[in-house]
This record gives structure tokens, C-alpha cells and sequence, in this order.
């Protein structure tokens, strides 16, 4: 599967996401070895798993055209999986577009 980057730019923006797809900011955690060093950003760059719900759409419609909730909420931090959601880029900032499926927990 093919997945897309995208660089947008809005000024005073507000994201309403459809269905049942979310918007997640990527948390980036430090990388410290065994021994307490601490590794800066370019020596490992893989993609983070986990991040914080920004925007979150209603909910998916099911057979009968109701929509089911969203288990997730706004400021949810939650694990994701690794190649699940697209990447955009706003205003220089990195940003996640993925459905609800591709949310794997919430942590709390």
C-alpha cells in the first residue's frame, strides 16, 4: 500500500476530520542506551508509535446509516501502528491522518 506525504499551509486552521479518522501530533521520545547515553535524533530515525489525538471525525456509519462513536477523544495519547496513517505537513509542523483502526491502545 502506497502511502502519501502532503504539505499544506493554513493560517488560523481548524480541522474537522470525516468519518472515522483521526488526527495525531507524533510524540518523540529521547533514546538513551543502557548505559544512560543519550542518542540524538539523527542516529536512529525511525517513526513513532505513539502520538496525541488533535482532531477526531464523528464516527464511521454502520449497515442501518447510524454512526458509531469513537472510542478515542480529543488529547487521548494512543499507540499507532508504525504504517498505518498518512503524513501531512502543516505550517512546517509533522502530523499523522489515519483511521480509527490504526490506533492500537490509549494510554493512560
Amino acid at each position: 500500500m502506497t502511502k502519501f506525504f502532503y504539505k499544506l499551509s493554513f493560517i488560523n486552521m481548524n480541522l474537522r476530520p470525516l468519518s472515522n479518522h483521526v488526527f495525531i501530533e507524533p510524540i518523540e521520545e529521547e533514546k538513551t542506551t543502557k548505559t544512560g547515553i543519550v542518542l540524538p535524533e539523527t542516529v536512529d530515525k525511525e517513526k513513532s508509535i505513539k502520538g496525541k489525538i488533535i482532531a477526531i471525525g464523528p464516527g464511521k456509519k454502520n449497515d442501518k446509516g447510524e454512526i458509531i462513536p469513537m472510542s478515542v477523544k480529543v488529547g487521548d495519547v494512543v499507540l499507532f501502528k508504525k504504517y498505518g496513517p498518512d503524513e501531512i505537513e502543516i505550517d512546517d509542523k509533522k502530523y499523522l491522518v489515519g483511521e480509527e483502526e490504526d490506533i492500537l491502545a490509549i494510554i493512560d
